[in-house]
C-alpha cells in the first residue's frame, strides 16, 4: 500500500510541477520590473522595403523604476529622450521639451517603456499577449487590438532573460524595427547626471 501511495504521489508531483513552475505575465512583470535601474546600449535596426541596408543607430538607455525611461541616441546624431509620467521630452539647447503626445516617435518611445518595465496590463490595454518560456528564456508575442494600432503595427516580438533583450516590431507595410539589447545590467541607484535628467 506504501509503496502505491509513493507512485501515486510522484506521479502527482510529476503531473503539477509544469503548473507550479508556469511563467506567467505577473512573473514576467515583476521579474523587469525588480531592479531599481537598469541601464545598457542599444542598437537599432530600421529596416525599410525602399532601402537595401536597414538604417542603424546606437546610444545607451536608463530606466528607472521610480522615474521613468531615458533613450540616449549617440549615432548617427545625438539626440536625448525622456519618457515619463509627464509624457515625452526631447532635449535641445534650452533643456528638455515636451513632445506632442500623439507623434508617431512618441507613441514608439511609449511603447518600448513599457516593454522594458514589464508593464503587461499597459501592454493589455492595447495588445493580445501570449507569453513562452521561462525566467531564463522567453518570448512575448504581441498582437494589436485597436484598429489605430492595427493600421501601423502587424505584431510585435519581444525576446529577453532577466531582461529584455530584443524588440521587433513589424508594420503593416511590411516595414519593421529590431531593438537589441545586450549587456543590460541592474543598479541599485542613479547617477547624479542621470538623477539631474529626470529632476528638470
Amino acid at each position: 500500500m506504501s509503496r502505491l501511495l509513493r507512485s501515486l504521489a510522484a506521479v502527482a508531483l510529476l503531473l503539477g510541477s509544469p503548473w507550479a513552475l508556469a511563467f506567467d505575465l505577473a512573473d514576467l512583470q515583476r521579474q523587469l520590473s525588480a531592479p531599481a535601474v537598469v541601464k545598457g546600449p542599444f542598437i537599432q535596426e530600421k529596416h525599410l522595403r525602399a532601402l537595401p541596408q536597414p538604417l542603424l543607430s546606437k546610444g545607451r538607455f536608463v530606466l528607472a523604476r521610480d522615474h521613468g525611461l531615458l533613450w540616449l541616441l549617440q549615432t548617427p546624431l545625438r539626440q536625448d529622450y525622456r519618457i515619463d509620467a509627464q509624457g515625452i521630452a526631447r532635449r535641445d539647447a534650452s533643456g528638455w521639451q515636451v513632445l506632442p503626445s500623439r507623434s508617431a516617435g512618441a507613441e514608439q518611445n511609449r511603447l518600448f517603456f513599457a516593454v522594458l518595465q514589464g508593464d503587461s496590463s499597459g501592454l493589455q490595454r492595447d495588445f493580445e499577449l501570449r507569453l513562452n518560456g521561462d525566467a531564463e528564456r522567453w518570448h512575448l508575442h504581441l498582437t494589436p487590438r485597436s484598429l489605430l494600432l492595427k493600421q501601423v503595427f502587424s505584431a510585435i516580438d519581444i525576446d529577453g532573460g532577466a531582461y529584455v533583450q530584443r524588440i521587433e516590431l513589424h508594420e503593416t507595410q511590411g516595414d519593421s524595427t529590431v531593438l537589441r539589447l545586450p549587456e543590460s545590467h541592474g543598479e541599485a541607484v542613479l547617477s547624479d547626471a542621470e538623477r539631474s535628467d529626470f529632476a528638470q
